[in-house]
């Protein structure tokens, strides 16, 4: 998404190029919060900083309504909309891959109930946060390497501080089954974060649990059960969600050939490409690409 000062009311248009396109990029945002006239998912952690203004999310079944200097955090591989936001409106945030996110030195508290749907709200922001998050984005988009990694590092580094203020989960499920989880959850933080970067650089090719593991150096039973136990998806999901990501920025295409998109983002079958993407979008891949076209009609 474009870095923008417009005004009037802008609609998402997802795309090849977009954050369902490349799911394995981390990308970051500073604009106009665009209204979404569908839901649509991605495999990407997402942080959402409101500068200025109101917006309105719909997530998981909730309504959430945010104002200037909250901020929240939010698994986005369960479909979500922005469908509202004030004319003076302006966010700020980032995408964050999978690779990233267990990376990070979040505690298992929260990243656990991340991963199951819940989403973290927090008013705990400041002036810092006004000029950092902009810079992060000028960074990222200057050229510059160095730049543009010390731009993720102290992105990562602030949203780990998210823990240390005052945060709310919603909705609210009762206890989490964080006990279940080993207590070395660094090393197996890193573990998963291993096997993200394996599936991240071939998860449009044949690979299974074994190929995971083995890139990981852990046993194929071991690495399912500890994905399974930390992410709330078990590896073969999160692979298909990846696929599903690219065949929905692809299915934005006028041109876009079912066949062909199921072919391309990594199903060997027309039938496995059709009950993952229904199971997901809870529509098949032809009817989203028709809703997608009537939808592209309104906007600007």
């Amino acid at each position: 998404m474009a870095e923008s000062k417009i005004v009037k009311r802008a609609v998402y248009q997802p795309g090849a190029s977009s954050i369902e396109g490349l799911p394995t990029a981390l990308q970051m945002f500073h604009n106009h919060p665009p209204v979404m006239l569908m839901p649509h998912w991605h495999v990407q952690v997402e942080v959402n900083y409101i500068m200025q203004g109101s917006v309105h999310y719909r997530i998981n079944g909730e309504r959430i309504s945010m104002n200037a200097g909250d901020m929240c955090l939010f698994w986005g591989g369960q479909p979500h909309q922005m469908d509202d936001c004030s004319e003076d409106s302006i966010y700020s945030g980032g995408h964050l891959p999978l690779v990233y996110f267990f990376r990070m030195r979040l505690p298992i508290t929260i990243s656990s109930r991340l991963m199951k749907g819940e989403i973290l709200f927090t008013s705990a922001t400041d002036a810092a946060d006004l000029e950092n998050f902009p810079r992060w984005v000028r960074y990222a988009k200057s050229g510059d390497p160095a730049k543009a990694q010390h731009a993720v590092d102290e992105m990562l580094l602030r949203i780990e501080r998210i823990a240390l203020e005052p945060y709310s989960m919603l909705p609210t499920v009762g206890p989490t089954d964080a006990d279940d989880i080993e207590q070395c959850y660094p090393q197996s933080s890193r573990s998963v974060a291993r096997m993200c970067d394996f599936i991240a650089a071939n998860f449009l090719q044949e690979i299974d649990s074994v190929d995971i593991a083995r890139a990981a150096d852990l046993h194929p039973k071991y690495a399912m059960n500890l994905f399974k136990k930390t992410t709330g998806m078990t590896l073969n999901k999160y692979v298909n969600l990846l696929r599903l990501s690219r065949a929905q920025a692809m299915l934005m295409n006028e041109e876009a050939n079912v066949l062909q998109v199921a072919m391309d983002s990594g199903f060997g079958s027309i039938s496995a490409f059709n009950k993952s993407f229904r199971h997901v979008a809870g529509m098949s891949p032809s009817d989203f690409r028709r809703d997608v076209r009537m939808v592209a009609q309104y906007a600007p």
